[in-house]
């Protein structure tokens, strides 16, 4: 892109950390009607620094709107998935019954009357599992088996926000 529009390397760089900067890292979520509110979790993963150093990204998305209404990066502990269900909004943890897959660590946060752990097969996650792969196929240290990584965890932590900014309107997922 630098040679091509004839701007030197490091002007493009710091160009694109600014208008990274200015993403807003809260996600906004439209008001809801009054009904059945259904979200889908999931996580995957890429690299920060080295090949060796795993960061895991935690989505949540409603699954009648396709909104994106929470995100966490970090492990793949419970931890996390105390984040990831800090993350959404409050009417999501109060109310939504949560379909997920059958990681230990959805059971020990989630509560059990809401949470409804299940296999791809079922199509209960096919939303969350769209979404990801639609984030694989434009950010290329998702991709599996990929030689991508990002270098700091600054650039990590910023790009989900942009491309979920990029893809989304109003928080409503693109594919």
């Amino acid at each position: 892109i630098a040679r091509v529009t004839g701007v030197s390397w490091s002007w493009l760089q710091n160009y694109v950390n600014n208008k990274l900067a200015a993403v807003p890292r809260q996600i906004k979520v439209l008001d809801k009607p009054k009904g059945k509110l259904v979200i889908e979790c999931d996580e995957m993963w890429s690299f920060v620094f080295s090949k060796t150093i795993k960061v895991y990204i935690w989505l949540a998305i409603d699954r009648n709107t396709r909104e994106i209404i929470g995100c966490y990066l970090g492990d793949r502990s419970r931890q996390s998935a105390k984040k990831l269900w800090a993350s959404l909004p409050g009417v999501y943890r109060q109310c939504a019954v949560a379909y997920t897959d059958f990681w230990e660590s959805y059971k020990t946060v989630i509560p059990s009357k809401r949470h409804r752990p299940v296999g791809k097969e079922t199509g209960q996650t096919n939303h969350i599992e769209r979404l990801n792969n639609t984030f694989r196929q434009r950010i290329s240290r998702l991709v599996r088996e990929s030689l991508s990584f990002s270098k700091k965890m600054e650039n990590h932590v910023g790009e989900p926000f942009g491309i979920l900014s990029m893809t989304t309107t109003h928080g409503k997922a693109k594919d």
